[in-house]
Protein backbone atom coordinates (compact mmCIF):
# COMPACT_ATOMS: atom_id res chain seq x y z
CA UNK A 1 0.00 0.00 0.00
CA UNK A 2 1.37 3.41 -0.98
CA UNK A 3 1.55 5.95 1.85
CA UNK A 4 0.49 9.16 0.11
CA UNK A 5 -0.04 11.03 3.38
CA UNK A 6 3.71 11.10 4.08
CA UNK A 7 4.18 13.43 1.11
CA UNK A 8 1.79 16.03 2.51
CA UNK A 9 2.98 19.03 4.49
CA UNK A 10 2.23 19.42 8.20
CA UNK A 11 -0.04 22.38 7.49
CA UNK A 12 -2.15 20.33 5.07
CA UNK A 13 -2.33 17.39 7.48
CA UNK A 14 -3.39 19.73 10.28
CA UNK A 15 -6.11 21.07 8.00
CA UNK A 16 -7.35 17.51 7.47
CA UNK A 17 -7.27 16.82 11.21
CA UNK A 18 -9.30 19.97 11.84
CA UNK A 19 -12.36 18.16 10.48
CA UNK A 20 -12.13 15.65 13.37
CA UNK A 21 -12.96 16.03 17.04
CA UNK A 22 -9.94 16.43 19.30
CA UNK A 23 -10.47 12.90 20.62
CA UNK A 24 -10.28 11.52 17.07
CA UNK A 25 -7.28 13.71 16.21
CA UNK A 26 -5.39 12.49 19.29
CA UNK A 27 -6.11 8.90 18.25
CA UNK A 28 -4.09 9.44 15.05
CA UNK A 29 -0.93 9.85 17.15
CA UNK A 30 -0.40 6.05 17.03
CA UNK A 31 0.03 6.04 13.24
CA UNK A 32 3.73 6.95 13.22
CA UNK A 33 6.36 9.04 14.96
CA UNK A 34 5.51 12.00 12.70
CA UNK A 35 1.84 11.81 13.67
CA UNK A 36 2.52 11.52 17.41
CA UNK A 37 2.44 15.26 18.09
CA UNK A 38 0.77 16.47 14.91
CA UNK A 39 -2.60 16.94 16.65
CA UNK A 40 -1.02 19.50 18.98
CA UNK A 41 -0.58 21.86 16.00
CA UNK A 42 -4.20 21.77 14.84
CA UNK A 43 -5.78 25.24 15.37
CA UNK A 44 -9.04 23.69 16.50
CA UNK A 45 -10.11 22.03 19.74
CA UNK A 46 -13.38 20.10 19.94
CA UNK A 47 -13.77 18.71 23.45
CA UNK A 48 -16.85 16.64 24.25
CA UNK A 49 -16.53 15.93 27.96
CA UNK A 50 -19.90 14.16 28.13
CA UNK A 51 -18.65 11.33 25.92
CA UNK A 52 -14.97 11.54 26.80
CA UNK A 53 -13.25 8.38 28.02
CA UNK A 54 -9.64 9.05 27.11
CA UNK A 55 -6.77 7.66 29.16
CA UNK A 56 -3.60 9.49 30.04
CA UNK A 57 -1.48 7.16 27.90
CA UNK A 58 -3.11 8.51 24.72
CA UNK A 59 -2.20 12.13 25.35
CA UNK A 60 1.14 11.87 27.10
CA UNK A 61 4.11 9.67 27.73
CA UNK A 62 2.98 6.92 30.03
CA UNK A 63 3.63 3.17 29.86
CA UNK A 64 0.31 2.03 31.31
CA UNK A 65 -3.19 3.44 30.86
CA UNK A 66 -4.34 5.39 33.90
CA UNK A 67 -7.99 6.32 34.21
CA UNK A 68 -8.32 9.97 35.13
CA UNK A 69 -11.10 12.52 35.42
CA UNK A 70 -12.32 14.47 32.42
CA UNK A 71 -11.01 17.71 33.96
CA UNK A 72 -7.50 16.24 34.01
CA UNK A 73 -7.89 15.05 30.42
CA UNK A 74 -8.95 18.49 29.14
CA UNK A 75 -6.25 20.25 31.15
CA UNK A 76 -3.65 17.82 29.78
CA UNK A 77 -4.87 18.37 26.19
CA UNK A 78 -4.59 22.15 26.60
CA UNK A 79 -1.14 21.84 28.19
CA UNK A 80 0.17 19.75 25.28
CA UNK A 81 -1.54 21.78 22.56
CA UNK A 82 1.04 24.18 21.12
CA UNK A 83 -0.71 25.78 18.12
CA UNK A 84 0.06 29.53 18.27
CA UNK A 85 -3.62 30.40 17.88
CA UNK A 86 -6.97 28.61 18.20
CA UNK A 87 -9.30 29.24 15.31
CA UNK A 88 -12.15 27.22 16.84
CA UNK A 89 -12.77 26.05 20.42
CA UNK A 90 -15.81 23.89 21.19
CA UNK A 91 -16.53 22.63 24.70
CA UNK A 92 -19.41 20.33 25.59
CA UNK A 93 -19.79 19.54 29.30
CA UNK A 94 -22.19 19.31 32.23
CA UNK A 95 -23.12 22.36 34.28
CA UNK A 96 -21.60 20.76 37.41
CA UNK A 97 -18.13 21.09 35.90
CA UNK A 98 -15.83 22.75 38.50
CA UNK A 99 -15.88 26.53 37.81
CA UNK A 100 -12.11 26.85 38.30
CA UNK A 101 -11.38 24.38 35.51
CA UNK A 102 -14.08 25.81 33.25
CA UNK A 103 -12.75 29.35 33.62
CA UNK A 104 -9.15 28.21 33.09
CA UNK A 105 -10.01 26.42 29.84
CA UNK A 106 -11.88 29.43 28.46
CA UNK A 107 -9.09 31.82 29.47
CA UNK A 108 -6.59 29.57 27.66
CA UNK A 109 -8.65 29.76 24.46
CA UNK A 110 -8.92 33.56 24.77
CA UNK A 111 -5.17 33.87 25.34
CA UNK A 112 -4.64 31.96 22.06
CA UNK A 113 -6.73 34.53 20.15
CA UNK A 114 -9.74 32.27 19.66
CA UNK A 115 -12.02 33.27 16.76
CA UNK A 116 -14.90 30.84 17.16
CA UNK A 117 -16.11 29.80 20.64
CA UNK A 118 -18.90 27.26 21.23
CA UNK A 119 -19.99 26.35 24.74
CA UNK A 120 -22.66 23.63 25.04
CA UNK A 121 -23.54 23.11 28.69
CA UNK A 122 -25.86 20.32 29.79
CA UNK A 123 -28.09 21.47 32.63
CA UNK A 124 -27.74 19.17 35.66
CA UNK A 125 -28.66 19.19 39.37
CA UNK A 126 -30.15 22.69 39.27
CA UNK A 127 -26.73 24.22 38.51
CA UNK A 128 -26.13 26.97 35.97
CA UNK A 129 -22.70 27.85 34.63
CA UNK A 130 -21.51 31.45 34.75
CA UNK A 131 -19.26 32.81 32.02
CA UNK A 132 -15.70 34.05 32.59
CA UNK A 133 -15.63 37.83 32.30
CA UNK A 134 -12.83 37.64 29.75
CA UNK A 135 -15.25 36.39 27.08
CA UNK A 136 -16.86 39.83 26.91
CA UNK A 137 -13.54 41.53 26.20
CA UNK A 138 -12.13 39.08 23.65
CA UNK A 139 -10.86 41.21 20.76
CA UNK A 140 -10.46 38.31 18.29
CA UNK A 141 -13.84 36.61 18.77
CA UNK A 142 -15.83 36.44 15.51
CA UNK A 143 -18.44 33.76 16.38
CA UNK A 144 -19.91 32.90 19.79
CA UNK A 145 -22.40 30.14 20.55
CA UNK A 146 -23.86 29.65 24.03
CA UNK A 147 -26.20 26.74 24.63
CA UNK A 148 -27.96 25.15 27.61
CA UNK A 149 -27.26 25.68 31.30
CA UNK A 150 -25.46 29.02 31.01
CA UNK A 151 -26.27 32.16 33.00
CA UNK A 152 -25.85 35.25 30.88
CA UNK A 153 -24.83 38.32 32.87
CA UNK A 154 -22.56 40.59 30.80
CA UNK A 155 -20.76 43.56 32.39
CA UNK A 156 -22.38 46.97 32.28
CA UNK A 157 -19.75 48.15 29.80
CA UNK A 158 -17.82 45.98 27.35
CA UNK A 159 -17.26 45.48 23.63
CA UNK A 160 -16.75 42.53 21.29
CA UNK A 161 -15.41 44.56 18.35
CA UNK A 162 -15.20 41.71 15.82
CA UNK A 163 -18.15 39.53 16.80
CA UNK A 164 -20.33 38.89 13.73
CA UNK A 165 -22.15 35.66 14.63
CA UNK A 166 -24.02 35.11 17.90
CA UNK A 167 -26.03 32.03 18.87
CA UNK A 168 -28.02 32.05 22.13
CA UNK A 169 -29.70 28.66 22.39
CA UNK A 170 -32.03 28.05 25.35
CA UNK A 171 -29.77 29.70 27.91
CA UNK A 172 -30.70 31.58 31.12
CA UNK A 173 -30.60 35.28 31.90
CA UNK A 174 -29.37 36.17 35.39
CA UNK A 175 -31.61 39.13 36.14
CA UNK A 176 -33.97 40.08 33.36
CA UNK A 177 -34.06 40.59 29.61
CA UNK A 178 -31.80 43.65 29.98
CA UNK A 179 -28.91 41.15 30.05
CA UNK A 180 -29.88 40.14 26.52
CA UNK A 181 -30.12 43.74 25.31
CA UNK A 182 -26.85 44.62 27.04
CA UNK A 183 -25.05 41.80 25.25
CA UNK A 184 -26.33 42.97 21.86
CA UNK A 185 -25.31 46.57 22.57
CA UNK A 186 -21.70 45.42 23.04
CA UNK A 187 -21.57 43.86 19.55
CA UNK A 188 -21.12 46.82 17.14
CA UNK A 189 -20.63 44.72 13.97
CA UNK A 190 -23.03 41.84 14.67
CA UNK A 191 -24.52 40.41 11.45
CA UNK A 192 -26.02 37.03 12.35
CA UNK A 193 -28.15 36.35 15.45
CA UNK A 194 -29.89 33.12 16.47
CA UNK A 195 -32.14 33.40 19.50
CA UNK A 196 -33.85 30.23 20.74
CA UNK A 197 -35.99 29.85 23.87
CA UNK A 198 -37.94 27.13 25.64
CA UNK A 199 -39.61 29.31 28.30
CA UNK A 200 -37.49 28.17 31.24
CA UNK A 201 -35.94 31.64 31.43
CA UNK A 202 -39.34 33.04 32.60
CA UNK A 203 -38.80 36.25 30.62
CA UNK A 204 -41.46 37.73 28.40
CA UNK A 205 -40.07 40.90 26.80
CA UNK A 206 -37.01 41.16 24.59
CA UNK A 207 -35.55 43.94 22.48
CA UNK A 208 -33.34 43.35 19.45
CA UNK A 209 -31.83 46.63 18.28
CA UNK A 210 -28.86 45.96 16.00
CA UNK A 211 -28.37 48.30 13.01
CA UNK A 212 -25.80 45.97 11.36
CA UNK A 213 -27.86 42.77 11.67
CA UNK A 214 -28.38 40.89 8.39
CA UNK A 215 -29.63 37.45 9.52
CA UNK A 216 -32.08 36.79 12.38
CA UNK A 217 -33.37 33.41 13.50
CA UNK A 218 -35.92 33.29 16.35
CA UNK A 219 -37.29 30.03 17.77
CA UNK A 220 -39.64 29.52 20.71
CA UNK A 221 -40.47 25.94 21.62
CA UNK A 222 -42.28 26.12 24.99
CA UNK A 223 -41.77 23.25 27.40
CA UNK A 224 -45.41 23.57 28.48
CA UNK A 225 -48.57 25.18 27.08
CA UNK A 226 -49.58 27.50 29.94
CA UNK A 227 -46.66 29.94 29.72
CA UNK A 228 -47.29 33.68 29.72
CA UNK A 229 -47.34 35.53 26.43
CA UNK A 230 -44.16 37.20 25.20
CA UNK A 231 -43.13 40.19 23.10
CA UNK A 232 -40.04 40.66 20.92
CA UNK A 233 -39.36 44.13 19.53
CA UNK A 234 -37.01 44.17 16.55
CA UNK A 235 -35.14 47.14 15.13
CA UNK A 236 -32.87 45.81 12.40
CA UNK A 237 -33.13 47.94 9.24
CA UNK A 238 -30.33 46.06 7.43
CA UNK A 239 -32.00 42.64 7.82
CA UNK A 240 -31.72 40.41 4.74
CA UNK A 241 -32.83 37.03 6.13
CA UNK A 242 -35.52 36.41 8.76
CA UNK A 243 -36.59 33.05 10.19
CA UNK A 244 -39.15 32.28 12.86
CA UNK A 245 -40.24 28.88 14.13
CA UNK A 246 -42.39 27.75 17.01
CA UNK A 247 -45.11 29.34 19.11
CA UNK A 248 -45.84 32.85 17.88
CA UNK A 249 -45.96 35.70 20.38
CA UNK A 250 -46.01 39.43 19.68
CA UNK A 251 -43.30 39.99 17.07
CA UNK A 252 -43.01 43.75 16.54
CA UNK A 253 -40.84 45.01 13.67
CA UNK A 254 -40.16 48.67 14.42
CA UNK A 255 -38.66 49.56 11.02
CA UNK A 256 -39.45 48.59 7.45
CA UNK A 257 -37.20 45.83 6.15
CA UNK A 258 -36.17 47.37 2.84
CA UNK A 259 -33.25 44.93 2.39
CA UNK A 260 -35.15 41.72 3.21
CA UNK A 261 -34.37 38.97 0.69
CA UNK A 262 -35.74 35.79 2.29
CA UNK A 263 -38.22 35.03 5.07
CA UNK A 264 -38.92 31.60 6.57
CA UNK A 265 -41.88 31.36 8.95
CA UNK A 266 -42.92 28.04 10.46
CA UNK A 267 -45.60 28.49 13.12
CA UNK A 268 -46.54 25.75 15.57
CA UNK A 269 -49.46 27.06 17.62
CA UNK A 270 -49.43 26.81 21.39
CA UNK A 271 -52.71 24.90 21.56
CA UNK A 272 -54.25 22.89 18.75
CA UNK A 273 -57.32 21.89 20.73
CA UNK A 274 -60.84 23.29 20.53
CA UNK A 275 -60.57 24.77 24.03
CA UNK A 276 -59.55 28.25 22.87
CA UNK A 277 -62.10 31.02 23.08
CA UNK A 278 -62.95 32.82 19.85
CA UNK A 279 -61.17 36.00 20.95
CA UNK A 280 -58.01 33.96 21.61
CA UNK A 281 -58.18 32.43 18.14
CA UNK A 282 -58.75 35.83 16.60
CA UNK A 283 -55.84 37.36 18.53
CA UNK A 284 -53.47 34.58 17.49
CA UNK A 285 -54.61 34.73 13.88
CA UNK A 286 -54.07 38.49 13.83
CA UNK A 287 -50.47 37.95 14.93
CA UNK A 288 -49.82 35.69 11.97
CA UNK A 289 -51.07 38.25 9.47
CA UNK A 290 -49.36 41.11 11.30
CA UNK A 291 -46.04 39.31 10.96
CA UNK A 292 -46.71 38.62 7.27
CA UNK A 293 -47.52 42.27 6.63
CA UNK A 294 -44.07 43.16 8.02
CA UNK A 295 -42.34 40.80 5.56
CA UNK A 296 -43.79 42.17 2.33
CA UNK A 297 -40.40 43.18 0.90
CA UNK A 298 -39.13 39.56 0.76
CA UNK A 299 -38.26 37.99 -2.60
CA UNK A 300 -38.36 34.43 -1.23
CA UNK A 301 -40.97 33.34 1.30
CA UNK A 302 -41.26 29.93 2.99
CA UNK A 303 -44.46 29.83 5.03
CA UNK A 304 -46.30 27.42 7.26
CA UNK A 305 -48.96 29.50 9.04
CA UNK A 306 -50.09 26.77 11.44
CA UNK A 307 -52.71 24.06 11.69
CA UNK A 308 -55.54 25.30 13.85
CA UNK A 309 -58.77 27.07 13.02
CA UNK A 310 -57.58 30.28 14.70
CA UNK A 311 -55.86 31.16 11.43
CA UNK A 312 -59.26 31.63 9.88
CA UNK A 313 -59.11 35.15 11.32
CA UNK A 314 -57.04 38.05 10.05
CA UNK A 315 -56.04 39.47 6.69
CA UNK A 316 -52.95 40.44 4.72
CA UNK A 317 -54.87 43.26 2.98
CA UNK A 318 -53.95 45.98 2.07
CA UNK A 319 -50.28 44.90 2.01
CA UNK A 320 -48.68 43.83 -1.29
CA UNK A 321 -45.77 41.43 -1.82
CA UNK A 322 -44.45 43.29 -4.86
CA UNK A 323 -40.95 41.76 -4.66
CA UNK A 324 -42.05 38.17 -4.06
CA UNK A 325 -40.86 35.82 -6.82
CA UNK A 326 -40.73 32.48 -4.94
CA UNK A 327 -43.36 31.16 -2.51
CA UNK A 328 -43.01 27.82 -0.72
CA UNK A 329 -46.24 27.18 1.18
CA UNK A 330 -47.04 24.32 3.58
CA UNK A 331 -50.72 23.57 3.18
CA UNK A 332 -53.39 22.09 5.46
CA UNK A 333 -57.20 22.39 5.62
CA UNK A 334 -56.98 25.47 7.88
CA UNK A 335 -54.84 27.68 5.69
CA UNK A 336 -56.09 27.42 2.11
CA UNK A 337 -57.40 30.96 2.48
CA UNK A 338 -53.94 32.22 3.52
CA UNK A 339 -52.47 30.82 0.30
CA UNK A 340 -55.29 32.40 -1.65
CA UNK A 341 -54.68 35.76 0.03
CA UNK A 342 -50.96 35.61 -0.80
CA UNK A 343 -51.61 34.85 -4.46
CA UNK A 344 -53.86 37.89 -4.56
CA UNK A 345 -51.11 40.26 -3.38
CA UNK A 346 -48.05 38.79 -5.17
CA UNK A 347 -48.32 40.08 -8.76
CA UNK A 348 -44.71 39.21 -9.66
CA UNK A 349 -44.64 35.62 -8.38
CA UNK A 350 -42.61 33.29 -10.63
CA UNK A 351 -42.32 30.06 -8.62
CA UNK A 352 -45.05 28.51 -6.45
CA UNK A 353 -44.36 25.35 -4.41
CA UNK A 354 -47.17 23.87 -2.32
CA UNK A 355 -46.40 21.14 0.20
CA UNK A 356 -49.54 19.53 1.60
CA UNK A 357 -49.09 18.43 5.20
CA UNK A 358 -52.52 17.49 6.47
CA UNK A 359 -52.86 17.14 10.21
CA UNK A 360 -55.77 15.88 12.23
CA UNK A 361 -58.15 18.77 12.06
CA UNK A 362 -61.86 19.44 12.09
CA UNK A 363 -61.50 22.52 9.91
CA UNK A 364 -63.51 22.45 6.71
CA UNK A 365 -61.94 25.43 4.98
CA UNK A 366 -60.98 24.72 1.39
CA UNK A 367 -59.91 26.34 -1.85
CA UNK A 368 -62.48 28.65 -3.40
CA UNK A 369 -61.84 30.01 -6.87
CA UNK A 370 -61.70 33.81 -6.73
CA UNK A 371 -63.92 36.04 -8.84
CA UNK A 372 -63.04 36.32 -12.51
CA UNK A 373 -60.13 38.73 -12.50
CA UNK A 374 -57.36 38.48 -15.09
CA UNK A 375 -54.97 40.28 -12.75
CA UNK A 376 -55.49 37.97 -9.81
CA UNK A 377 -52.80 35.38 -10.50
CA UNK A 378 -49.28 36.55 -11.32
CA UNK A 379 -48.73 36.79 -15.05
CA UNK A 380 -45.08 35.89 -14.37
CA UNK A 381 -45.75 32.44 -12.85
CA UNK A 382 -43.55 29.95 -14.71
CA UNK A 383 -43.20 27.04 -12.27
CA UNK A 384 -45.69 25.25 -10.03
CA UNK A 385 -45.00 22.25 -7.76
CA UNK A 386 -47.63 20.45 -5.65
CA UNK A 387 -46.26 17.89 -3.19
CA UNK A 388 -48.52 15.42 -1.38
CA UNK A 389 -51.29 15.53 -4.02
CA UNK A 390 -54.09 13.01 -3.41
CA UNK A 391 -56.47 13.90 -6.18
CA UNK A 392 -59.12 15.28 -3.82
CA UNK A 393 -61.75 17.55 -5.31
CA UNK A 394 -60.42 20.76 -3.76
CA UNK A 395 -56.88 19.90 -4.87
CA UNK A 396 -58.01 19.29 -8.43
CA UNK A 397 -59.93 22.58 -8.39
CA UNK A 398 -56.81 24.42 -7.27
CA UNK A 399 -54.62 22.84 -9.97
CA UNK A 400 -57.37 23.53 -12.53
CA UNK A 401 -57.35 27.19 -11.55
CA UNK A 402 -53.55 27.45 -11.92
CA UNK A 403 -53.65 25.86 -15.38
CA UNK A 404 -56.52 28.08 -16.46
CA UNK A 405 -54.99 31.39 -15.29
CA UNK A 406 -51.18 31.02 -15.55
CA UNK A 407 -50.50 32.17 -19.07
CA UNK A 408 -46.67 31.92 -18.89
CA UNK A 409 -46.50 28.62 -16.95
CA UNK A 410 -43.68 26.42 -18.24
CA UNK A 411 -43.61 23.51 -15.78
CA UNK A 412 -46.13 21.94 -13.42
CA UNK A 413 -44.92 19.08 -11.24
CA UNK A 414 -47.42 17.06 -9.20
CA UNK A 415 -45.94 14.75 -6.56
CA UNK A 416 -48.56 12.17 -5.59
CA UNK A 417 -48.73 10.67 -2.12
CA UNK A 418 -48.59 7.08 -3.41
CA UNK A 419 -47.67 5.23 -6.59
CA UNK A 420 -51.19 3.83 -7.04
CA UNK A 421 -52.55 7.35 -7.56
CA UNK A 422 -50.26 8.29 -10.41
CA UNK A 423 -52.33 6.84 -13.26
CA UNK A 424 -55.63 8.33 -12.08
CA UNK A 425 -54.04 11.74 -11.44
CA UNK A 426 -52.51 11.78 -14.93
CA UNK A 427 -55.95 11.03 -16.38
CA UNK A 428 -57.63 13.81 -14.38
CA UNK A 429 -55.03 16.43 -15.25
CA UNK A 430 -55.00 15.57 -18.94
CA UNK A 431 -58.62 16.70 -19.17
CA UNK A 432 -58.03 20.13 -17.62
CA UNK A 433 -57.79 23.17 -19.94
CA UNK A 434 -54.52 25.12 -20.04
CA UNK A 435 -53.92 28.75 -20.86
CA UNK A 436 -50.21 28.18 -21.46
CA UNK A 437 -49.57 26.09 -24.57
CA UNK A 438 -45.95 25.44 -23.60
CA UNK A 439 -46.64 24.11 -20.09
CA UNK A 440 -45.15 20.68 -19.36
CA UNK A 441 -47.14 18.76 -16.71
CA UNK A 442 -45.28 16.00 -14.86
CA UNK A 443 -46.72 13.58 -12.30
CA UNK A 444 -44.21 11.90 -10.02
Amino acid sequence: MIDRFSDLSNSLLCHILSFLTTKEAVATSILSRRWKTLWTLVPKLDLDIVNMNLSLDKIGKCNEPINISYTDVVSRVLALHIAPFIRSFRLRCNSDCPPFHFDTWIRTAIARNVEELKLLIFYSYGIHMGLPCGIFYCQTLVALELSGGIDLDPPSSFQLPNLKILRLLEIYYCKDSSCFSRLLSGCPVLEDLSFERDGYDCLYHFEISVPTLKCLHIAFRPYRLDLNDYTIEIKAPALEYFKFEGDLGHIVLLEKLDNLFEADVHICSFDESDSLEEHQKRCYGDRVFKLLRALTTAKFLLLFPGVTECFGFGSIYPSKFLNLVHLDFKLNPSNWHVLQALLLVAPNLEVLAVDKCYYKSKDKLCWMEPPDDPGYLSSNLTSFNFRGFKGLKLEVEFVKYILKEARTLKTMTINVSSGELKESVVEKLSKLPRLSRTCLVTVE
